[in-house]
């Protein structure tokens, strides 16, 4: 069984602050991190790798200094790592991102592709499901559970939904996203972090991959950020101990002096 993880490094969203002169993040000193969804999602590929055999391979989109959770990843325990970085891919959105990932995975062999649900710096949730439709393959989101069967390329998948979960039967090839919450991820290994810094990082540009120029990077993306801002802080309201006749009372005069009534 081959199994691919896609993963992304994102600033630490607990670091970040936003200039409020131009709305733009603020990255300098902020740490970047693996996306959290992406690392539950690798820790799905390595049990199914403990459980029934598999290889692993991780990819990721991004600036050479994306590396870093590349060998994190190895470290704790893919096989493989992919690195796509050019020019050409930055400015990207989703749907540019998502091109640039199907071209890779599409010179390569996988059963099983597996992508964390949302990265904490967009909180779209597209990325995963983009690629399956690149790719014309099914696809399961929500994932918190997956076994295999271990007489054919069946998998059992439990999938959360907003009334509880739901228990899916689906074959390769497929496409997964996985909640943050569905495990907690292992540590990097003393001997996976020796192992990792031996292993070579297999580097991929625009040249690369199947995918037309126009269709990447900033040309290629339709959605474009105008701004960012922080919430603001609201003040303490008041609190009245009251009867209900009193207590109508006080909302519609609040209310009419809000001029909503």
């Amino acid at each position: 069984m081959k199994i691919v993880v896609c993963i992304k490094q994102v600033p630490d969203t607990t670091e970040i602050k936003i200039n409020p002169k131009t709305g733009t993040l603020i990255r300098e000193g902020v740490p970047s991190i693996m996306n959290p969804d992406d690392k539950s999602g690798l820790e799905v590929a390595l049990s199914l790798k403990d459980k029934y055999g598999a290889s692993v391979t991780v990819i990721t989109m991004g600036p050479p200094q994306a590396e870093a959770i590349l060998l994190e990843a190895m470290a704790m325990g893919a096989d493989d790592a992919i690195l796509l970085t050019d020019r050409k891919f930055a400015g990207a959105d989703t749907l540019a991102t998502s091109n640039a990932l199907a071209g890779a995975l599409r010179k390569m062999e996988w059963d099983l592709i597996i992508a964390g649900r949302q990265a904490i710096d967009g909180d779209t949730a597209q990325v995963g499901p983009q690629i399956a439709e690149h790719l014309d393959i099914p696809q399961i989101s929500y994932v918190v559970d997956i076994e295999k069967d271990i007489h054919d390329n069946t998998f059992v998948i439990k999938k959360q939904t907003e009334e509880g979960y739901q228990i899916l039967e689906a074959n390769t090839p497929l496409l997964i996203t996985v909640l943050s919450s569905a495990n907690k991820p292992r540590y990097m290994s003393v001997n996976g972090i020796v192992t990792a810094v031996d292993k070579k990082i297999c580097v991929l540009g625009a040249a690369n991959i199947e995918v037309d120029e126009e269709k990447l990077g900033l040309k290629g993306s339709p959605t474009k950020v105008h701004k960012a801002f922080s919430k603001g802080v609201k003040s303490a309201g008041e609190v009245f101990e009251v009867e209900p006749d009193e207590a109508v009372g006080i909302i519609i005069s609040r209310l009419k002096e809000k001029y909503i009534i």
